[in-house]
């Protein structure tokens, strides 16, 4: 991990993404999001890195005529 990433929490996540904070779990439970670092006994967060990369995936798809 870099000495600056950053940590971002749900409603940051929902924010970027343009999506809701349930679509964004459902996301990840179905293993098309990245998963969430569990920061403490009720609290988590992504790596802006990793969120990043899932939207420049995205992005790419639409070049490539890939399906959602």
């Amino acid at each position: 991990m870099e000495k600056d990433e950053k940590i971002l929490k749900i409603h940051q996540v929902v924010e970027i993404v343009g999506i809701s904070r349930s679509s964004v779990y459902n996301m990840v439970q179905r293993n098309d999001f990245p998963k969430p670092l569990k920061l403490g006994s009720r609290s988590s967060g992504w790596l802006k890195s990793e969120v990043d990369a899932w939207i420049e995936s995205r992005a790419s798809l639409r070049f490539t005529g890939g399906a959602a």
